[in-house]
């Protein structure tokens, strides 16, 4: 790959000692920010989407336990299980974000409530479950709970992980349907759907990136123009024409979205008969774009 733009190192080496520690530190601050989302917003209003969680609403609808106690109950034996079934990976790191989460849910538990709105609760819940677990998962951590129910599904029954998901946090919503209202499982669907995009968006960044594949005859100066004039890298595909069959370069550009306007006008100066497909990219790392945390 052709490119004019130098690489970053990360601020912290991706292991190391250094590492380790703003791990443990991204954990306990993902886990204290999905505590407060869970005592402010889901558990006031009865908003039980998904996971351990959820399910410790709905046994506080039943038996009145504490929502803490509930899922150290279910936690605990559940890691074990996943280390026992799935590997070591479930080490450390999971075994910390298990016991923190439900004791930050515990000394929070009485904070004040900022709403009694349910619809609120389930956004600005989902929300700040969202943004607690992506930074736990940026910690290469995990607060276990019913995942694990769901990497076990998955390994004994074959199926996709994204729909052994579905089925365990849809079994909560379901149970919550029945124990609390339908109307509470519809507010646990839109947390729900809320989470896993705050999810996504923590993980993955708010910028957006654009790739760029070109066909042109004339290459050259194609891949003088974008070297130096946009100052962006570029990959040179060998590809061949369906109709033709004669053997035609593509050139793979990734730029920023601000970029895109820039580069369709260099092209068109360049070319006016170029073919251009332009698209999302969803994550960029590397040269020029994001460095790996």
């Amino acid at each position: 790959m052709r490119t004019s733009r130098g690489g970053r190192k990360p601020l912290i080496p991706l292991d190391g000692v250094g590492r380790n520690v703003l791990d443990v530190v991204l954990i306990v601050v993902g886990a204290f920010i999905t505590a407060l989302a869970f005592n402010l917003f889901l558990l006031p209003n009865q908003v039980a989407s998904g996971g351990v969680s959820g399910l410790s609403i709905i046994i506080k609808e039943w038996f009145g336990i504490e929502p803490a106690f509930t899922q150290w109950i279910f936690n605990i034996p559940l890691f074990i299980a996943g280390v026992f079934f799935l590997g070591r990976h479930y080490g450390a790191r999971t075994l910390l974000g298990t016991i923190c989460l439900p004791l930050l849910i515990y000394l929070t538990r009485d904070w004040p409530i900022p709403t009694a709105n349910p619809l609120l609760g389930s956004l600005y819940g989902g929300i700040g479950v969202g943004l607690g677990l992506g930074i736990v998962f940026r910690g290469r951590g995990s607060t276990g709970g019913l995942s694990i129910v769901a990497h076990l599904l998955q390994k004994f029954t074959g199926l996709g992980l994204s729909l052994c998901v579905m089925l365990v946090d849809g079994t909560v919503i379901v149970l919550a349907g029945f124990t609390l209202s339908l109307e509470n499982a519809l507010y646990a669907l839109i947390g729900l759907y809320v989470t896993g995009k705050v999810i996504d968006a923590v993980e993955m960044g708010l910028g957006y990136t654009k790739v760029a594949y070109i066909i042109s005859d004339k290459r050259e100066e194609m891949t003088e123009v974008i070297l130096k004039d946009l100052d962006r890298g570029l990959t040179e595909l060998s590809a061949r024409g369906g109709y033709t069959g004669e053997s035609r370069p593509v050139l793979m550009v990734v730029i920023g979205q601000s970029e895109t306007s820039r580069l369709k006008t260099l092209v068109r100066s360049v070319d006016p008969d170029a073919f251009v497909v332009i698209s999302n990219a969803q994550e960029v790392l590397g040269k020029g774009f994001k460095i790996q945390m």
